[in-house]
């Protein structure tokens, strides 16, 4: 279980990355996103650098009561990034991976 703000926050960044990646015509920006997204989809989220951002600047500084997550369905949300960008996620709190993911679940339970 991961604190459920954490990818929200994860996405809003990703989306400032990739509005700078946009902008500059960066390909180093672009890779270094690529990276990020290929470490928490297979290392998993607590493991990417984001995550370490997170714990580490962030969540000290808010409260301590949060809402929990299971951390699979962000896993593949971040596999999903790998395709597009976080967009969804961080300005509406839809993360259309983890809802891709549970369909699947579903899918393979029928």
């Amino acid at each position: 279980m991961i604190d459920a703000r954490g990818p929200r926050w994860s996405a809003g960044l990703t989306s400032i990355v990739l509005i700078v990646a946009l902008i500059t015509r960066s390909p180093i920006v672009i890779i270094l996103q690529l990276v990020q997204f290929g470490i928490a989809a297979f290392a998993g989220p607590p493991n990417s650098p984001y995550a370490w951002l997170y714990k580490n600047l962030v969540q000290p500084r808010l409260s301590k009561n949060f809402e929990s997550e299971p951390v699979r369905p962000v896993q593949f949300a971040q596999l999903v990034g790998f395709i597009f960008a976080a967009f969804l996620n961080s300005a509406f709190g839809y993360c259309l991976g983890c809802k891709m993911y549970l369909l699947g679940v579903r899918f393979r339970s029928v």
